[in-house]
């Protein structure tokens, strides 16, 4: 009979235990990428009264329950964050947590003064940096550091294009009709200068001469324009450059700022297609494109899908400076809960493998995006309930032996 007591006891503390762990879930209901545990209770050993194939066996309780966490996928919430992302499918972000290797699905990242993408907390995300404008994603991992504050180098233009129609209906005069337009064009020190290219009608059916200059100011010397023509056929289609020609090229030598000459290439075409027709349409232009950029600051900073560390610049360019790491781990649930959403591996944990979102069954990163908790409230309240309930039963066996040790002793008087 007095064994009930330590049955009850071990029910009272495994009861109390498992509320526990649903008050731990309930506070945790808003904490980003947190997974939901479960208790597991056991039976302990039970003790046998006789011998034989009929023996009685008498209960002896209940063991401490254990804890299973389950990393279920949590819904993802859009966000305005730019350094927010979540993880859609199996893995985790890699941290650096005062130089102890830890893992978390809680993507609130931000940026240190340092320029370290860290976590809420101040670990350091792990993954790849750009350096000297190559991402090497073979090396292994590391701090993730954005360049805060730099200045992106100029970029001299190489290629230009006009994605534009000739007018077929055009006079070639006297005086011949004309067409005009411009685009910017950087030079190695990131001063922009004005090409404009104007297109003159032939007599000579289906030509057009075209002249591309700039202004002699931006030169120490009058700059001397390209000249040449262009061809279309009879409908309207450009043969002459032909797609197999070299593109036509404009050098410009002599800058009045000091810059590198330069030599940048007309494209004509876009593979084979011309990029410029000539149908009986009104001479236009409707886009013109060229590679390169003046110098620019660094304005902010973002986490794209895939996890991409993307810069956006002054300029209007964006670039890529750095790639987040993801890691995947065969048995997540015997993670150990290191605090700050993080976990570490354990003794029964298989290896971590560390490589790119998407790759080898790791999940997809989604940026500007949290993953949420993944308790749920009703659940835990119906757990909660079950438990108060199991608690107050095994209460009242403790009363019940009580009650009955009293009459035993009572016996005697």
């Amino acid at each position: 009979m007095f064994t009930s007591f330590s049955t009850a006891l071990s029910a009272l503390n495994a009861d109390s235990m498992a509320i526990d762990v649903v008050g731990n879930n309930l506070a945790n209901l808003n904490t980003t990428g947190y997974k939901e545990n479960v208790v597991d209770f056991h039976d302990l050993v039970a003790q046998s009264l006789g011998a034989g194939v009929s023996d009685t066996q008498g209960g002896l309780g209940v063991g401490r329950p254990t804890t299973l966490r389950e990393f279920t996928q949590g819904s993802l919430q859009t966000t305005a964050g730019p350094l927010d992302a979540a993880i859609q499918g199996n893995g985790f972000f890699v941290v650096n947590s005062g130089g102890t290797t830890e893992y978390t699905r809680a993507g609130n990242f931000q940026i240190d003064k340092s320029g370290y993408l860290v976590t809420t907390t101040g670990d350091k995300v792990q993954g790849w940096n750009q350096t000297n404008g190559v991402l090497n994603t073979n090396a292994p991992a590391g701090d993730l550091q954005v360049p805060v504050g730099t200045v992106s180098a100029p970029v001299a233009t190489q290629n230009l294009s006009f994605d534009m129609n000739l007018n077929a209906g055009a006079s070639a005069g006297p005086p011949p009709d004309t067409f005009s337009t411009s685009v910017k064009v950087y030079d190695s020190l990131g001063q922009s200068h004005v090409a404009t290219a104007t297109f003159t009608k032939n007599a000579t059916a289906g030509q057009w001469d075209y002249s591309i200059s700039i202004p002699d100011s931006d030169v120490k010397s009058a700059f001397t324009p390209v000249t040449g023509s262009v061809t279309f056929d009879s409908t309207g289609r450009l043969v002459t450059p032909a797609a197999t020609d070299a593109s036509p090229q404009i050098p410009i030598k002599g800058l009045a700022d000091g810059a590198a000459d330069m030599t940048i290439n007309w494209n004509l075409y876009n593979g084979t297609t011309p990029r410029i027709t000539q149908f009986s349409q009104a001479s236009a232009v409707s886009a013109v494109a060229q590679d390169g950029a003046e110098a620019s600051q660094l304005v902010s900073v973002a986490i794209g899908d895939g996890g991409q560390v993307l810069a956006q610049y002054s300029s209007g360019q964006q670039q890529v400076v750095g790639q987040i790491a993801m890691a995947t781990v065969r048995n997540p649930a015997s993670l150990i809960a290191a605090g700050n959403n993080n976990y570490q591996v354990s003794g029964a944990t298989a290896e971590p493998v560390v490589g790119i979102p998407g790759t080898g069954g790791r999940g997809n990163v989604v940026g500007g995006s949290l993953e949420a908790s993944t308790v749920d409230i009703a659940t835990e309240f119906t757990n909660l309930i079950v438990y108060q309930r199991a608690y107050q039963a095994n209460s009242k066996v403790v009363t019940t032996v009580d009650q009955l040790s009293q009459d035993t002793i009572a016996l005697k008087t």
